[in-house]
């Protein structure tokens, strides 16, 4: 009681003696009663972790300036270093990751909701133009004036053929291949990437210039897999998805992950969920390969374009990879 700070029971720490000591049932009651949790042994545990990324978090949100890692470990008893870890275990991310992606969703914001693009850059936080560009391009998959449009002037072209998985739609912008998807419906697809980009000049095109290379390099995809023909993509997510989707693309043929050992590879093991859902979200089937991953039981798992399609990847990819394809 005289040090105003509780441990563990097992703490290393020099013990006071036994008049001088209080009991509590967990961390919580004890730090309502005024006291301060030691910095050997972190007595709030698990859940204390959690809580202490929140109050960092709470606090990147409202600076104006990124803290560095020094500051935002003063007072939380860890390093920096141990900080930037306990970061990316449960958020997938660095703080400073964390805040460049929270300076691109409040940009996403401002831009629709502000008359100029340079207010936009102020009130996300940005300080200027130079400094959003700096901060690597926002990751909006076009120009801000564009995305403050909604996409206005954005020129998104999309072709939508059969293949041995049905009717598939691929669409590309200027950089390259940014969607490829299947359904039952050609009204289906057309109407799923209108939805992705609202306001872009979304145009159906029945042929131009490197679409049957494209066409074909995707359908081997599926007829013979394990031969990757390169063409360009267009990858366009948030920090933590991008991180996944590379993850993905380096799978090799034949063989599966689980969510949690996705979670393990970008060095996030407790984002499970957060990994499901970033695959679930994958605007590039087969290009990046989701449905390589699988639950932890080993069964199939949820795909966008449905299991049966999911299956048949598989089965045919395994066909290939043991030599019978």
């Amino acid at each position: 009681m005289t040090t105003g700070i509780y441990c563990r029971p097992d703490c290393r720490s020099r013990k006071p003696g036994r008049v001088n000591t209080r009991f509590f049932d967990d961390w919580q009651s004890a730090e309502r009663a005024g006291y301060r949790p030691c910095k050997r042994c972190h007595p709030r545990g698990d859940n204390g972790e959690v809580l202490i990324i929140q109050q960092l978090c709470e606090i990147i949100d409202r600076a104006e300036e990124t803290p560095s890692l020094a500051m935002l470990a003063e007072g939380t008893g860890l390093s920096p270093e141990r900080l930037r870890r306990l970061f990316r275990t449960r958020l997938g991310m660095s703080p400073r990751e964390y805040a460049r992606a929270r300076r691109r969703r409040r940009l996403r914001g401002a831009l629709a909701a502000s008359s100029s693009v340079t207010e936009a850059f102020y009130e996300a936080g940005y300080g200027g133009s130079s400094r959003f560009y700096e901060d690597d391009g926002l990751g909006l998959g076009m120009k801000p004036d564009r995305y403050r449009r909604g996409g206005e002037g954005e020129t998104i072209a999309f072709l939508i053929v059969d293949s041995p998985l049905g009717r598939m739609l691929v669409a590309r912008t200027g950089k390259g291949v940014c969607a490829i998807d299947f359904g039952a419906s050609d009204a289906e697809l057309e109407a799923g990437l209108r939805r992705r980009f609202r306001r872009a000049n979304v145009k159906s095109e029945d042929d131009g210039p490197g679409w049957r290379e494209v066409i074909e390099a995707i359908v081997s995809m599926i007829e013979q897999p394990g031969r990757m023909e390169a063409f360009p993509l267009d990858i366009r997510g948030t920090v933590f998805e991008e991180r996944v989707w590379h993850s993905l693309m380096k799978i090799p043929c034949g063989e599966t992950r689980s969510y949690g050992e996705i979670a393990k590879a970008i060095g996030a093991p407790s984002a499970i969920r957060a990994v499901a859902g970033a695959c679930a979200r994958n605007p590039l089937l087969l290009a990046i390969p989701c449905h390589r991953v699988v639950r932890g039981d080993g069964s199939t798992g949820g795909y966008r374009a449905g299991a049966g399609r999911k299956a048949r990847i598989l089965d045919n990819e395994r066909r290939v990879a043991e030599g019978k394809g």
